[in-house]
């Protein structure tokens, strides 16, 4: 009754109106499960290939041709064989054939599809019905970088509730996104607010000035709600990272000088967490900082790991950050992911399971993030596509607080 029947893709579009996939995988018994795969703008180099040569209709024009004879007839309560038929398809080492898009679609859609198999929903089904704890969001609330032309250098700058409950998280961070719109327009009367890719808002201020803005919010939300509120930045440093040095408008740094910045960015402002704070392959940078703040402050490396176990491991050996971003369509499939998860939590890296800045209403990594217990999920503090994650956490934590029990259904598979 679980053995896969029929998988559907079709070409749909993503917040940022680009063209994108989503999947419907179909079980014999008659479950099945949808999945969508995002995009990102600031990407890593060593992601696995959105695409192939041709785009997204390449993409769905091969996979109509290769899926069928690999996937057709595998039980979809086996993830792991799925995934490797998946991988041998394609049979390149970073999905260059099929696409990862592609391949995380129908990965992510054949585990709804075996969670609604045995009517389990899929945080319960993939990492059991308990979690040790729910996920903090990471809103992000003012930007610029690769996301919104005419911001800030640095790309993120986040707020990060960090009440147990989810719907606490989700609307404090909703505050401080309007509270920052309130102050942006006190700083610059007149001038028009806009939104990046994200739904942040974007306004022509230094970096600094922008941190301040946000923190302020913060501790205005924390008065209001009564818990902590930390600010956050994600830095895309590699977005900035051109001839060994770090540019910004007003200057460059070297890598010492972008440590000791970004240091002093953590101590002034009680940063929560320095995502990508310096650039993907400048591993002599992430071992200086991560000693530097480590004991104080996630520093979590998005474009440094791309999701990859390979990659996590030189980090850990290294001691290169502490704290690792999670991707499902950086690494191409369900199962790729979860192992990277796991060897994080084994070496007491944190987790935080992110959306792309190319999305869509497809909710599945929120239960990702819950099903491993996962620190946070990053997925923006307002807009639809970020909101769909948002409001299912609120759904999760409801139905948790409903006495579920039992175990993992995919735990031994």
């Amino acid at each position: 009754m679980s053995a896969i029947e029929q998988v559907f893709l079709r070409k749909i579009l993503d917040s940022r109106g680009q063209a994108t996939v989503e999947v419907d995988v179909v079980l014999a018994g008659g479950a099945a499960g949808r999945a969508a795969a995002p995009s990102g703008a600031s990407t890593g180099a060593h992601e696995v290939a959105a695409w192939p040569e041709g785009g997204v209709d390449a993409a769905l024009a091969g996979a109509r041709k290769m899926l069928p004879s690999a996937l057709l007839g595998k039980d979809a309560l086996r993830q792991r064989e799925v995934d490797e038929a998946l991988a041998a398809v394609d049979g390149t080492p970073n999905f260059r054939r099929l696409g990862g898009n592609v391949a995380t679609a129908v990965s992510l859609a054949v585990a709804k599809a075996a969670a609604a198999s045995i009517r389990a929903p899929l945080y319960a089904y993939l990492g059991g019905h308990h979690p040790a704890r729910m996920p903090h969001p990471f809103g992000n609330v003012l930007g610029g970088g690769a996301h919104a032309v005419g911001g800030t250098d640095i790309q993120e700058f986040m707020a990060v509730s960090l009440s147990p409950r989810a719907q606490d998280n989700v609307f404090s961070n909703a505050f401080v996104h309007k509270r920052v719109k309130e102050l942006l327009k006190q700083r610059l009367p007149g001038a028009a607010i806009g939104k990046g890719d994200e739904g942040a808002w974007v306004a022509p201020i230094p970096d600094e000035e922008a941190l301040s803005i946000v923190a302020k919010a913060c501790e205005e939300a924390e008065s209001q709600f009564g818990f902590r509120i930390r600010p956050a930045l994600d830095v895309a440093a590699t977005e900035l990272y051109k001839e060994g040095k770090y540019r910004y408008r007003d200057g460059a740094k070297s890598t010492g000088e972008q440590v000791k910045f970004l240091a002093r960015l953590v101590e002034e402002f009680d940063l929560y967490s320095v995502e990508d704070p310096l650039a993907e392959d400048d591993w002599d940078g992430w071992i200086e900082l991560t000693r530097a703040v480590g004991r104080r402050c996630h520093v979590v490396g998005d474009d440094l790991f791309v999701t990859n176990l390979a990659r996590l491991k030189v980090g850990i050996e290294k001691g290169a950050a502490n704290a690792i971003l999670i991707k499902p369509n950086q690494i191409g499939t369900l199962t790729r992911t979860i192992d990277t998860i796991r060897h994080a939590h084994a070496n007491r890296y944190e987790t935080v399971v992110s959306h792309r800045s190319g999305e869509t209403t497809d909710e599945t990594i929120a239960h990702v993030a819950v099903a491993f217990g996962s620190l946070g999920i990053k997925t923006g503090a307002v807009g639809g596509e970020r909101i769909a994650k948002l409001n299912e956490l609120i759904r999760i934590e409801e139905r948790h607080g409903r006495s579920e029990t039992g175990g993992s259904a995919m735990a031994s598979r």
